[in-house]
């Protein structure tokens, strides 16, 4: 009998944050970084609609959408192209310039997709240390060689929490070789009100050998829907709109899109929420010696250093009262520290009040 061989990679599987515990029909779920308040109320409006004709393809080249997206951000439409979650337009970038043995630099904690994508495309994957926990721009030009493609990084990195300033991020781009894309990951950009900060679109949008990503998972609460989108020089649109799959986004993900960014209202509430409940659970969590980065996304990174009790401990002793955080060991290799999401109002206030419970036994 004659097996059919496929490619075997050497690759550790992307593991999402946990999402259920058994005997529990409803958990607090702080492990994904998803949106504090949900979607737009415009967004509820539009995905009721018993109008769609889900018989038809999508528009492949989601129009209307980067219609909006050029309006929103004052960006040029034919240097917009959008995706199903900016993870594909990842995947993209690496099919685009990737040839076997390449190297792509990504920072040491950094979210995982990047490597995976990489990895996928026989890149040689080349981790940048971070000091304490935040992206280095002189370990990334140390790791810099003839044969660097690509350097990835998120702006705040995911799962740290910390953030380049804005003339970190100039530096950075100045230092690199002019032949080598920087991939900025602006995930987060919409939560950030740091002074000292400005997003990779705001810096880079005329830049030729940068690219940025954006997503509509976080702060536009749309994870589900799985879309994204990514702006760069024409010539790089163009080359991915060739292998670019003809209907990556659907309908109902294209209009949901184009409705939340229309409500700023909505954007604002989800800013404030964010600044005023990090902060608090900063500050909460403190007494307990549970220390944590500055604020600046929709997430802490917990460090159990100084604490009486373990982060694996923590975490199941949360668990068992049905509220999930994430574990920074799966992938990461990060230990005694967890990732926790700004939840909502209730469900930040319960995990206040079993948080206390723990300690206070």
């Amino acid at each position: 009998m004659t097996n059919v061989s496929f490619k075997k990679f050497r690759i550790e599987t992307y593991k999402p944050g946990k999402s259920t515990i058994k005997s529990f029909k409803k958990v607090i779920k702080l492990s994904a970084n998803e949106s504090a308040l949900g979607m737009s109320p415009r967004v509820k409006k539009v995905i009721s609609n018993k109008n769609f004709k889900f018989f038809r393809y999508p528009d492949g080249k989601s129009k209307r959408l980067r219609e909006q997206i050029s309006k929103k951000f004052k960006c040029e439409i034919d240097k917009i192209i959008c995706g199903a979650g900016s993870d594909e337009i990842i995947q993209m970038l690496c099919q685009l310039f990737i040839r076997p043995k390449d190297e792509v630099i990504v920072p040491q904690y950094s979210f995982l997709m990047y490597r995976i994508y990489a990895k996928t495309v026989d890149a040689n994957v080349i981790f940048a240390k971070e000091k304490k926990f935040k992206i280095s721009i002189s370990e990334i030009i140390k790791k810099v060689t003839k044969k660097t493609k690509i350097v990835f990084l998120a702006n705040p990195n995911n799962p740290t929490g910390t953030y380049l300033t804005k003339f970190e991020l100039l530096e950075l781009r100045k230092k690199l070789r002019k032949n080598i894309l920087l991939v900025v990951d602006d995930a987060y950009a919409e939560y950030m009100k740091n002074q000292d900060y400005k997003s990779g679109l705001e810096l880079f949008r005329n830049k030729n050998n940068v690219f940025i990503l954006r997503t509509f998972s976080k702060i536009y609460g749309l994870s589900s829907l799985r879309i994204g989108w990514g702006y760069g020089s024409k010539k790089i649109i163009d080359a991915l709109n060739i292998i670019k799959p003809p209907f990556n986004v659907n309908e109902v993900a294209q209009k949901a899109a184009i409705e939340s960014l229309k409500d700023n209202k909505f954007i604002s509430r989800s800013i404030k929420h964010n600044v005023v409940y990090a902060n608090k659970l900063k500050i909460f969590l403190n007494k307990y010696n549970i220390r944590s980065n500055e604020v600046s996304a929709n997430f802490l990174l917990l460090n159990f250093a100084k604490c009486k009790l373990k982060a694996t401990t923590f975490y199941k002793k949360l668990k068992k009262r049905g509220i999930i955080l994430r574990s920074t060991e799966d992938g990461y290799k990060i230990k005694n520290m967890l990732r926790l999401t700004i939840g909502s109002k209730s469900d930040n206030l319960k995990f206040m009040k079993l948080v206390e419970n723990i300690f206070n036994k």
